[in-house]
């Protein structure tokens, strides 16, 4: 064929091609209008899965009767009129394609009107055939009605799922805004049934009630509040370890108010759930990230859903250690995971009861420190026997689990099959998994004994090699300045071989071919992240797993309450560095209920 010019219905219709990829797509685009109009109220009415009618009412300024033909044209838009307006979009839409690509393949009808005007006015636009204003009456606001979408575009209407799943990517996509104006009441309905009814959120409770309505009254059970202040600024809920799911439906991420899907921030985040994360769940979250709006290119998509950071470095690091601060400071210490009524005895504080132990004089002075917390658990001649819960001493008597000075993880009562350390507290009964414990305080105790100094280094007599894939070895590489400060000398024999020739003294006679192993998969599993300086840090998780007491260690009462005080103490120690929960709570109301008592 000759090269010609296409027609402009035609033209409207590849760009709503763009835009318009289901029915969801045009409730997203119509309820964004409707905030940027300023409407505290916003009222969809759905049929058919958003093939029948999509209807969007609200409260906004409304579109005067003069501008309302040129609101349905591309590229009309009152929201940027320069390249300088352009770079600083502050709007959720701005590009002037909404209308008009769903005109193009819909029948639209807009009925709008301003606060000034004495009457609405209503323009309908068929199959991108505009037809002309005509008086209606309306009150102050806008309604956008959607009929027989894709009606005159065929093979779109093919690749149109069913009704339930349709309405299910529109329910969806009004959670997510709804997130993110909670100051605006919403209301959904579906074939004239009500699907969703929020109020405006007026103080801090009505925006927990909001998160709550849409992801859960146990999300919010068991989330943290976030807040971090700066040139950068983090606020929303991060969802504790122990709450994380099977699936990735519970994360929201917005940036100055908008709803996005963004591969940094997600990896940014993920990275911050890793030291506390069991493999294979993933993390719910409400968050927003607000920043200069100079630095941030949101016309990066034609449905503005990814974006471009001026400094996506600086903002991924930025997220990551604030999501990692929020949970080492909370979620996961064992006084995080209590009863607020717990914490509130007369004792000193939580963060003076810190138990000293004298490290081995012959360990490397950078981790005396954290072989103390070895040492302390150090298992001895007498305790408990292997696989029973008998006590070689006496438990304390009852009412010593009630007094003033309780520790939250209280005191130690038991051994049981070698596995789990039972305590009494004043809620009743804790059951820790003393290696999973034990496994947390050592890793945290290492990493903090890491970033205070450089470790003796001991160099070996000969060489280890160890065989590796070409493309694992130079990812271990990249990471090679992160290893020389934990005391590694590494470097390559061959294509598919690595030479280790020094490595940190508490590692000598560890067996460090499969300890190196397991850290290449760790790191090839990561690869394209921003942060290497986890290389160190799995290295530590690993040694500290190996280094833990395992099954059927016996341990006496003394050196139980040691493991129990450290916890105390420790960041994340609600999780191992596997993810897996270290401790659990059985509070007296739910032993009366195993035992009937009461009734």
């Amino acid at each position: 064929m000759p090269i010609r010019l296409l027609s402009a219905t035609l033209i409207d219709q590849i760009a709503a091609g763009e835009v318009i990829e289901r029915p969801a797509s045009v409730v997203k685009e119509l309820v964004e209008n409707a905030l940027d109009a300023g409407a505290r109220r916003i009222e969809i009415d759905i049929e058919q899965g958003g093939l029948g009618l999509i209807r969007v009412r609200d409260d906004g300024y409304g579109i005067a009767s003069a501008e309302l033909p040129l609101a349905v044209q591309r590229h009309a838009t009152s929201k940027i009129a320069t390249l300088e307006d352009l770079e600083a979009v502050a709007s959720l839409g701005f590009r002037g394609e909404a209308l008009p690509s769903i005109g193009a393949v819909a029948r639209l009808r807009i009925c709008s009107r301003t606060a000034e005007a004495p009457a609405a006015t209503e323009l309908r636009l068929e199959g991108g055939v505009n037809g002309s204003p005509q008086p209606a009456a309306h009150p102050p606001g806008t309604t956008v009605e959607v009929r027989e979408l894709f009606y005159n575009v065929p093979a779109r209407r093919k690749f149109v799922r069913t009704e339930p799943t349709e309405f299910g990517h529109i329910l969806r996509t009004v959670e997510r805004l709804a997130l993110a104006a909670p100051e605006v009441a919403i209301r959904l309905r579906h074939n004239g049934r009500s699907s969703l009814e929020l109020p405006a959120a007026q103080d801090a409770s009505g925006r927990d009630e909001r998160v709550a309505r849409i992801l859960g009254a146990e999300f919010v059970a068991r989330c943290l509040p976030v807040r971090q202040e700066g040139a950068l600024q983090l606020s929303g809920w991060l969802g504790l370890p122990t709450a994380a799911r099977a699936n990735s439906d519970g994360q929201f991420w917005f940036v100055n108010g908008r709803a996005v899907r963004d591969r940094l921030l997600g990896n940014a985040t993920r990275l911050g759930y890793r030291d506390v994360l069991y493999h294979g769940r993933h993390p719910a979250y409400v968050l927003d990230l607000r920043l200069d709006p100079r630095l941030v290119d949101v016309n990066a998509h034609p449905a503005k859903l990814e974006l471009r950071f001026r400094d996506s470095r600086a903002v991924h690091e930025y997220v990551f250690r604030a999501v990692e601060r929020s949970l080492a400071a909370s979620a996961g210490s064992a006084a995080g995971n209590l009863p607020p009524a717990l914490l509130a005895g007369t004792g000193p504080p939580l963060q003076s009861r810190r138990f000293q132990f004298d490290p081995p004089h012959s360990a490397p002075s950078w981790a005396r420190s954290a072989f103390g917390a070895a040492e302390a658990l150090r298992v001895g001649e007498s305790g408990f026997e292997a696989g029973t819960a008998a006590a070689s001493a006496p438990p304390p008597p009852l009412s010593s689990a009630t007094g003033a000075d309780e520790q939250p993880l209280g005191s130690a009562i038991a051994q049981l099959h070698g596995l789990f350390v039972l305590a009494q507290n004043r809620a009743g009964l804790v059951l820790v998994d003393m290696h999973a414990a034990h496994e947390r305080v050592l890793y945290e105790s290492f990493k903090s004994a890491h970033a205070a100094g450089a470790p003796a280094s001991q160099r070996l007599l000969e060489p280890v090699a160890i065989s590796a894939g070409e493309h694992e070895i130079d990812t271990l590489l990249g990471a090679g300045e992160d290893f020389a400060r934990l005391g590694f000398e590494l470097d390559r024999l061959a294509p598919t071989q690595l030479a280790v020739r020094a490595v940190p003294a508490m590692l000598a006679g560890a067996d460090l071919p499969s300890l190196l192993r397991e850290v290449l998969r760790d790191l090839a599993g990561d690869r394209g992240a921003h942060h290497l300086d986890g290389a160190a840090d799995r290295v530590l998780g690993t040694l500290a797993c190996r280094s833990a007491i395992h099954a059927h260690r016996r341990l006496s009462l003394p050196e139980m309450d040691a493991l129990l005080r450290q916890m105390e103490v420790t960041e994340r120690s609600g999780q191992c560095n596997h993810g897996r929960p270290t401790w659990t709570q059985l509070s007296l109301a739910e032993l009366d209920r195993l035992f009937l008592r009461g009734r």
